[in-house]
């Protein structure tokens, strides 16, 4: 058998095995498929009587040529011996396609031949391996678009066309197409053409077909652009060099203009077909005549080009030539009449539809390709684009909708190269038409939305347009205006919702989101500081280094749009008055300080929004200023290669220009001048131009105004411009292009103010082209927020309205989510960029529509709240943006509280929001004990106590929504019911309310603030008397919620303190009965106190401080509350002793402790609390040590409890004298002379306020105790070795506590109250031991007073009172025995010390005298007893005084004899 055909591109190697991939790759087979073609086409031709029978014209030819090619070609396939690939296709092609040109033939035959062609082109037997493969596809295209026949029936000829369009496509989809000349591809699309509009006469399958094949050929041709090498030649195979490329968009080769081998044009694929059929009606007519244009060089502007290059491999000549024709096809309607603005029955859409599908799909698969390629990108630029705006404008929806594709594709693949045809698209056509007051009708607004809103869809879109546009000072702010547009149109203005709203909304939302997106790529520009001008710089040369790097570009854009900002500032300053508006600039650095013509000339150039009647007589003065400054604006303007009349209508477009016609002589002559410098054309001459233009303003005010009657005519105005060109005449026909220009379009000398959205005319579009040479290139933004929080600021206020009017008028479910997700969007943005005031307005916005805040006129709010889904839907999303971005909420809080107490008062709320607030940090700081029980006090007393509170839990409210009036039987609710209830429940689960207080720490400090002041707020201001259960409800769990986020936050309780505090002195202050907010507010205050002692020792004073509020309690509150206030300080106390340091902490504590003293309930847990700062010293500071003292008095003294107590108070004061020898030792060991003196002196004074204490309590009724407080005060007299008293505290204590005590008991034994007091006696007994005791005991450390004699006379007397006293009205005989037994004791010890001697030294001896003067009156027989030896010395002693002197040294001296 033969060889195989190769796969494309693979030379053949004689040793290949066979491929089996093909079912045609074997040479036989080849063979046989072209046999069959063979069979077919002589079959048919035999059917037909002038091919069947023989051939008798010539004696020499037996049978007709083609006849005869056929069988020669049969005869050969089966003899070829070479591969198939080196036969040379022409050999196998020829007999079919002479077939198809010959005219013969009739169209059946001509179809099966080129059925046979096609066959061959799709079974890939040609590729560009086979040998003389270009000669051979060149030949298919040329003989195919030659193609004759005989017409015998219409049918038969559509077969025919249709089979010229499948081969045609057929040759530009096979793999040997990469051979087809740039001329041959023109000549295949120029014969699909033809056949296109010949379609319009026949069937309605072929009109399809047709334009189906149109399409697929330009798809295909444009999938080759990427591929297009990126030379100047750019040829598609790249093979062969030609010369470079004529340039300019419209040097396209001329179209079909070559003859065709047979001699005969291309059109004659028509020639044979029915007359007639060519123009088949009206809508087709333009096409003939623009099909001659496509034939004969494109129209007047084509270049011819090199012809060596349309024979070159198929490139961009062909692509551009193309393009060019596609974009021609829409000239048409300009050249027509038929223009957008036309009656729209007479507009047929067919071929502009046509033509705009077409181009479609080039862009599509062109892509970013024809950026490569400058004459395809100039007539995207230019023609394409200015078509575009054009049928933008058209009345029908389905060309808009094509426009508006097109432009989305131009944006996705060339918007860097058409920055002001974008700027022009959105403004002349997209706000235009999306806005019904510029005459649109409905279906167009609705396509120019859906357009917007699929750009904006794109990511990058409002990015881009921000940065290129809004922040340019010479374009539009299309950025603000689109998101102004959209926030608009999403409003129902006094209209139910429509689906226009829905699709504006859906475009706002998709901005939010991209946004929203791009907050977690990072480059919040938040951090990036505030724009300011230090200096002038012209604003108008304000450039960036790196245009594709951020960090150069951001910047500048930012420092763009301030100035942008300030130039529209300073123009509404200039609009009412043009010197403090320049002044105004000067002080904003936009204008230099003394103000220089060129910069106030491009102020006022690029300035939107200035009074163009103020700029024209500024422009007009004949101030020489002023003049200057004119001169510089007409140089600002490029008239390069434009038209005079073009010119002037740009340039009196900036201003109006003034009437008096000196100021219009300046302002022409300024014109003039620039102009003749940039476009001097046929003008010899500044002055021609002068004259020429005032000839146009002349002329345009004749055709234009009303007034004059006469117009001028054509001749006219060539007659009055004769001899300006510098004595000679203009060329006529250069006068009268002039002359209709301005008939048919008015020169505007009034040019429209303000905003609005311009059309666009052809001097706008020649000025957007000149000007998009010069402008800023194109800022492509990647994914980062660079400038998010600058648009934002100018878009959230409308979204937000937006989104909130659309949510309110919504009432389907899906449209709701659209509305929750775009406020979840704004809600991260504005948190993310910190724009708080954005977040607290959608809260409040949020927060109206979750209807707890509509004062309740439903008769069941659970219910109605359950069947509404839209209330549910904003509550969730209220409670998720609490959670999630609660740092950045400020005022919003209040509104959410609100919400929260509305839920609080339906019995809604999770009983543990609050409580579990607070209970979290209980845990953490006890771990040991799990909860403790004290934790639930507060709870467990306050509904005792207060007002009763409702029933909480949520289906108990349920339950108590659906009873009605007691008597009746209780209703079973509905399954309606139920399931509005159970909705109700999940909502609320999903809102997660607690975590906002439990998470609070980690809330943002300012946030954290306002939240507390919010909820201080809400709770209302306490009244005394009587306020509302209600509204007492309400404050009481505000507190609770203060509390918990106050103890939540313990580390920034220096943030809360002071608000909490004073709101709850306020609730303590104000309230006069118990009730459960009191007592919140004392327990809470307490718990807060127990709390954070252990971790804010700075604080410590303020917590205790603020413990005094509980001291200022109303009687009757505080007696209500007291045994817990007492338990809550015991636990207080005993959790934090070591931490409380300060004398007024402990002020506050034991004068809490010592209020309970005397109240039944609380003393137990008083004394338990003192009994665990005192017991063995425990807790005992200096700082504490009087306060204790004191309040253990209080508890020895108090009657309420046990005698016993009584005396366990007095043995923890007896058992506190060693805590102060303790620190009276511990002050010697470590600390220096001066602070150990020091130290002293205050352990002394302590220790002389507890035995003052001691004193107090011996004079107690119980005998128990006063006898205790007795041997007690002896314990603390007698024990003191450690503390080292000074001496002259003895003397103190002798007067102020023993002869004092003596004296009162003494009193007391006499006094009337004897019944009190039972058993006076033995404390007397005691008291007299106690005297006797300590005076021996500290006999050395009195000697060392001066006032010793006094002292001593003291004790003396003291006794002879007792000696004497008369208990329930006779004397003591215990006494009278006990007395002198004391006294004998005592002289004995002085006597053995050496302190009662008997000396007869000068002056005598008074210590001597005096002691014996007491004694003789207690026992006169003591003397003889102690002194025997001294009787009868006695007389003589009489009347001596003794010094004080002496008497010490005779002790000192007695002491050093003695020992001690």
């Amino acid at each position: 058998m033969g060889r195989m055909k190769m796969p494309p591109g693979i030379n053949a190697i004689e040793e290949e095995p066979e491929d089996y991939d093909s079912p045609y790759s074997n040479k036989a087979t080849l063979g046989c498929v072209i046999n069959t073609e063979i069979a077919a086409v002589l079959a048919v031709m035999r059917r037909n009587v002038r091919w069947g029978g023989r051939y008798m014209s010539g004696d020499d030819q037996l049978e007709h040529s083609l006849i005869q090619s056929l069988k020669a070609l049969r005869k050969q396939i089966f003899s070829w011996q070479h591969q198939w690939h080196t036969v040379n296709p022409i050999l196998y092609l020829q007999p079919f396609l002479d077939v198809i040109r010959s005219d013969e033939t009739g169209a059946p035959i001509t179809g099966v031949a080129l059925s046979s062609v096609y066959k061959i082109l799709t079974l890939d037997m040609i590729d560009q391996t086979t040998a003389n493969v270009e000669d051979a596809v060149h030949l298919i295209v040329d003989s195919v678009t030659s193609c004759r026949f005989e017409v015998t029936d219409p049918a038969s000829e559509e077969v025919v066309l249709m089979k010229i369009l499948q081969v045609l496509l057929a040759c530009m989809k096979s793999k040997a197409s990469v051979m087809l000349s740039n001329q041959h591809v023109c000549t295949i699309v120029n014969t699909c053409f033809r056949i296109v509009h010949q379609a319009g006469s026949k069937g309605e399958l072929l009109q399809r077909i047709a334009r189906h094949t149109m399409h697929e050929l330009v798809r295909s041709i444009f999938s080759h652009l990427p591929d297009v090498d990126n030379t100047e030649h750019a040829l598609v195979n790249g093979g062969n060099k030609v010369k470079q490329e004529v340039r300019g968009p419209d040097s396209e080769y001329a179209f079909g203009a070559q003859q065709l081998d047979n001699g005969n044009s291309g059109s004659e694929l028509d020639g044979q077909l029915s007359s007639g059929s060519f123009i088949s009606n009206s809508s087709t007519a333009p096409i003939s005549g623009m099909m001659d244009e496509f034939g004969a060089g494109a129209g007047k502007d084509a270049v011819p080009v090199d012809l060596q290059m349309m024979t070159e491999p198929y490139g961009v000549p062909s692509l551009v030539e193309i393009f060019h024709f596609l974009c021609s096809l829409l000239n048409l309607f300009e050249h027509t009449g038929m223009g957008p603005r036309s009656n729209t029955i007479a507009f047929d859409e067919d071929v502009p539809l046509f033509a705009l599908g077409l181009i479609n799909s080039a862009i599509e698969l062109g892509g970013p390709s024809i950026r490569r390629h400058p004459r395809l990108l100039s007539l995207v630029q230019d023609e394409l684009f200015r078509n575009l705006m054009q049928f933008g404008l058209s009345m029908s929806p389905l060309i808009l909708s094509m426009v508006c594709s097109i432009v989305l594709n131009l944006y996705q693949h060339l918007r860097t190269e058409l920055k002001l045809q974008l700027e022009a698209f959105f403004s002349c056509v997209i706000l235009r038409l999306a806005q019904s007051r510029y005459g649109a009708s409905y279906q167009q607004q609705e396509v120019a939305m859906e357009a917007l809103v699929d750009f904006c869809r794109q990511k990058t879109f409002m990015v881009e347009m921000y940065a290129n546009l809004d922040c340019d000072i010479t374009c539009s702010n299309v950025f603000e205006d689109l998101a102004n547009l959209l926030s608009k149109s999403a409003f129902p203005v006094n209209c139910p919702l429509s689906s226009m709203h829905i699709l504006a909304l859906d475009g706002l939302i998709a901005v939010i989101q991209g946004m929203a997106e791009r907050i977690a790529n990072g480059s919040l520009s938040s951090e990036q500081a505030p724009v300011a001008l230090d200096e002038y710089t012209p604003f108008w040369l304000v450039k960036c280094d790196d245009y594709g790097d951020p960090n150069h570009w951001v910047p500048f854009v930012r420092r763009r749009k301030y100035i942008k900002r300030r130039l529209m500032i300073g123009a509404d300053h200039f609009n009412r008055d043009p010197k403090k508006g320049l002044e105004f600039l000067q002080g904003t650095h936009l204008l230099p300080d003394k103000l220089d013509p060129q910069s106030v000339a491009c102020f006022f150039r690029y300035t939107a929004g200035l009074d163009k009647n103020l700029v024209g007589d500024f422009l007009g003065n004949h101030d020489e200023f002023c003049v200057q400054v004119l001169h510089e604006f007409a140089g600002t303007f490029d008239f390069q290669d434009m038209n005079l009349d073009t010119a002037l209508r740009l340039f009196l477009e900036t201003f109006r220009l003034p009437g008096e016609s000196q100021k219009i002589q300046r302002v022409l002559e300024a014109f003039s001048e620039r102009y003749y410098e940039q476009s001097p054309q046929i003008l010899v001459n500044k002055d021609a131009a002068l004259l020429l233009s005032y000839s146009l303003i002349m002329l345009n005010t004749d055709q234009h105004n009303v007034q004059v009657k006469k117009k001028m005519t054509e001749e006219d105005f060539i007659r009055n411009n004769r001899h300006i060109n510098g004595g000679n005449d203009l060329p006529r026909d250069f006068l009268t292009e002039l002359y209709h220009s301005i008939c048919k379009n008015e020169i505007r000398t009034t040019p429209e103010q303000g905003a609005g959205y311009p059309e666009m005319n052809p001097s706008r579009w020649i000025d957007l082209m000149h000007k998009s040479k010069r402008t800023a290139p194109f800022i492509l933004s990647d994914s980062r927020a660079y400038l998010d929080h600058d648009m934002f600021a100018i878009m959230s206020g409308p979204t937000i309205a937006a989104i909130s009017v659309v949510f309110d008028h919504a009432e389907h479910e899906e449209v709701y989510q659209t509305c929750i997700d775009g406020f979840l969007a704004v809600a991260k943005i504005s948190a993310c960029h910190h724009l708080e005031d954005v977040l607290d307005d959608l809260v409040v916005s949020l927060c109206k529509f979750t209807t707890l805040l509509n004062p309740s006129s439903v008769e069941e709010p659970v219910l109605a709240f359950g069947d509404d889904a839209k209330a549910r839907m904003a509550t969730i999303t209220v409670f998720t943006i609490a959670n999630r971005y609660g740092d950045y909420i400020r005022t919003g809080w209040r509104n959410i509280l609100d919400c929260i107490l509305r839920l609080h008062k339906l019995g809604l709320l999770p009983a543990r929001v609050a409580s579990d607030a607070a209970d979290e940090t209980e845990v953490s700081a006890e771990p040991g004990h799990g909860k403790p029980v004290a934790n639930s006090l507060a709870a467990t007393h306050m509904h005792s106590m207060g007002t009763p509170r409702r029933s909480s839990g949520l289906m108990g409210r349920f339950s108590q929504l659906l009873s009605l009036d007691t008597e009746e039987p209780r209703s079973q609710p509905t399954e309606q019911q139920l399931a509005a209830h159970q909705r109700t429940l999940q909502t609320i689960q999903k809102c997660h309310i607690d975590s906002i207080f439990t998470e609070s720490k980690f809330l943002q400090a300012e946030s954290l603030l306002q939240l507390a002041r919010a909820l201080i707020w809400a709770a209302g201001r306490p009244q005394k008397g009587n306020s509302s259960p209600e509204d007492e409800d309400t404050a009481v769990f505000c507190l609770e919620l203060l509390i918990a986020i106050t103890l939540n936050n313990r580390d920034r309780i220096v943030l809360l303190w002071q608000g909490v505090y004073e709101h709850i002195a306020n609730i303590v202050q104000s309230t006069v009965m118990p009730c459960a907010l009191v007592e919140k507010a004392v327990f809470g205050l307490l718990k807060i106190c127990q709390r954070l002692l252990p971790y804010k020792e700075n604080l410590a004073d303020e917590l205790l401080r603020s413990m005094q509020l509980v001291l200022k309690l109303d009687a009757r509150v505080a007696d209500a509350y007291c045994e817990q206030i007492t338990q809550e300080v015991s636990r207080l106390v005993k959790a934090n002793a070591t931490h409380i340091r300060s004398q007024m902490g402990w002020r506050t504590i034991t004068s809490l402790l010592s209020i309970t003293a005397r109240h039944p309930e609380a003393s137990e847990a008083g004394f338990d609390a003192l009994l665990f700062i005192m017991s063995d010293g425990a807790h005992l500071l200096p700082a504490n040590y009087v306060l204790c003292v004191d309040a253990s008095r209080q508890f020895a003294e108090s009657r309420v409890g046990q005698a016993e107590r009584s005396v366990r108070a007095l043995d923890l004061m007896g058992g506190s004298v060693d805590s102060l020898a303790r620190w009276a030792c511990e002050a010697r060991e470590a600390m220096p002379e001066d602070e150990v003196t020091k130290m002293s002196e205050d352990i002394g004074e302590m220790w002389l306020r507890l035995v003052q204490g001691l004193r107090k309590v011996c004079l107690d009724q119980r005998e128990e105790v006063r006898n205790h407080a007795l041997l007690s005060l002896q314990r603390c007299l007698t024990g003191v070795d450690g503390i080292q008293l000074p001496h002259i505290l003895w003397s103190q204590c002798f007067d102020v506590v023993i002869f004092t005590m003596l004296d009162d008991l003494l009193e007391i034994a006499q006094g009337q109250s004897q019944k009190d007091f039972r058993n006076m006696e033995g404390t007397l007994i005691l008291a007299m031991k106690l005297l006797s005791k300590v005076f021996l005991q500290l006999l050395h450390d009195l000697l060392q007073l001066t006032t010793f004699c006094k002292l001593w006379l003291g004790v003396l007397s003291r006794m002879e009172k007792y000696m004497k006293v008369k208990v329930r009205g006779k004397k003591s005989e215990k006494l009278q025995e006990l007395v002198p037994e004391l006294l004998k004791n005592t002289l004995l010890v002085m006597k053995t010390r050496g302190v009662l001697v008997h000396r007869s030294a000068l002056g005598g001896d008074s210590l001597w005298e005096l002691t014996w003067l007491h004694v003789n009156n207690i026992a006169p027989s003591l003397q003889s007893e102690v002194f025997p030896d001294q009787e009868s010395r006695q007389p003589e002693t009489q009347g001596h005084q003794v010094s004080e002197e002496t008497v010490s040294a005779h002790a000192n001296e007695s002491l050093a004899n003695n020992g001690s």
